[in-house]
């Protein structure tokens, strides 16, 4: 592809050419604005993607504050293109002893977090649930119940016998028989906090998510809760710099300008090009913007790419509506340059894996080479040694 075309392809994703990103970025800084490219390394490295790093998996997602996990393979992939020698064992460990769990946290969604953070963002984050709840077609069929004794009920059939929210449902009908069932398990869901257990989130297993309380299964009560300008600073470390708005994006909770004011003496401010205000900790990297990111293969859920509220830093808006089809299953995605180019699936017989891989835009011919290098990779991790494995390329534009 020749320079100029390639350097509008670059402009029309979002980012910035190479030839153009240091000096924007160098001049934007000292001005104390910041431009896509910047914010766009800026995320990388702090979700672990410029460079995969030598860390264990229990530091990887006190770090990220979670992984979002509703479907519970999709961590594994997001550990493996962030971590150095990642093993699978070692999260499928963590989950059997019970060091790792996937509970309802943020924007009310399934995250996969340590069992430490398990304890402490729950209760936080309780509002967020509880106003989901209100929210839902669920909402209208629990008035005139009161929640305290629902939850208990719950609480209790659970640690007796952990189940699924269908016979969960079940059995609480027993004492409501004129509510909804899925309404009823919806309620405790929110106002206990259930983690899924085993098999279902081990590597290669799979199985219906089963739920009993986080104090059962942990053997400890939930904690004071993490106070709110801890969190933000948090976030700030794992996805800044970044808005009052994509903090409340990522998180589900409201209302956080007080808490961002108290914090304005521990954070810097800086502004984004269009004039949005940006908060971030003084200590935090924002990497030149003409640092190389190599290509990355995200789970359809990463958080990098929800996690706030102008995802332009990482997608541009022609191929997220590209993504975002109606009733259609989000694919993975993947990072060209830093921003998302494409999107991928492997499909798995008994004797082959095949990863078949879309480009949403032109790549240049060592953007192709290395995008196919990583695939096979993954292929590898995915696939097992005794099935065929096979990367096709296909819909190049």
């Amino acid at each position: 592809m020749d320079t100029d075309l390639d350097e509008r392809n670059v402009a029309a994703r979002g980012g910035m050419a190479p030839s153009q990103g240091m000096k924007s970025g160098s001049r934007a800084r000292r001005h104390g604005v910041l431009d896509l490219r910047t914010l766009n390394r800026a995320l990388l490295q702090r979700q672990l993607l410029l460079r995969r790093e030598k860390r264990s998996v229990g530091d990887a997602l006190e770090h990220l504050v979670g992984l979002q996990a509703q479907d519970p393979q999709q961590p594994y992939l997001g550990l493996w293109s962030r971590l150095d020698a990642f093993a699978p064992e070692e999260l499928s460990r963590s989950i059997a002893d019970r060091q790792a769990v996937r509970i309802a946290l943020m924007r009310s969604t399934i995250h996969l977090v340590t069992a430490a953070d398990c304890l402490r963002l729950r209760p936080t984050l309780q509002p967020v649930l509880t106003r989901g709840l209100d929210a839902s077609a669920a909402g209208p069929k629990l008035e005139g119940i009161d929640r305290g004794t629902l939850a208990a009920a719950g609480r209790a059939l659970l640690e007796q016998q952990p189940s699924t929210g269908a016979a969960l449902g079940k059995l609480l009908q027993e004492r409501w028989p004129d509510r909804d069932a899925e309404a009823l398990a919806h309620a405790v869901r929110t106002h206990v906090p259930l983690v899924q257990v085993p098999p279902r989130g081990l590597w290669g297993k799979s199985g219906q998510a089963v739920h009993t309380t986080a104090e059962y299964w942990l053997g400890r009560p939930l904690a004071g809760g993490i106070p709110t300008d801890e969190l933000v600073v948090r976030y700030l470390r794992a996805f800044g710099p970044a808005t009052a708005r994509d903090i409340q994006t990522w998180s589900g909770l409201q209302a956080l300008r007080p808490v961002l004011d108290g914090l304005r003496p521990r954070l810097r401010s800086m502004r984004d090009e269009d004039g949005d205000e940006l908060f971030d900790v003084p200590d935090a990297p924002l990497p030149d913007p003409d640092t190389p990111a190599p290509p990355r293969f995200l789970p359809g859920w990463d958080n990098a790419l929800l996690s706030h509220a102008d995802r332009r830093r990482i997608i541009s808006d022609a191929n997220r509506k590209e993504i975002s089809r109606p009733n259609a299953v989000t694919p993975g995605t993947i990072l060209v340059d830093g921003f998302v180019r494409g999107t991928w699936r492997i499909e798995k017989t008994r004797r082959d894996a095949i990863l078949t891989i879309t480009p949403l835009e032109r790549w240049r011919k060592q953007e192709r080479d290395a995008v196919v290098e990583e695939g096979e990779g993954l292929l590898a991790l995915v696939g097992g040694e005794d099935r065929q494995r096979e990367v096709r390329l296909v819909g190049a534009p």
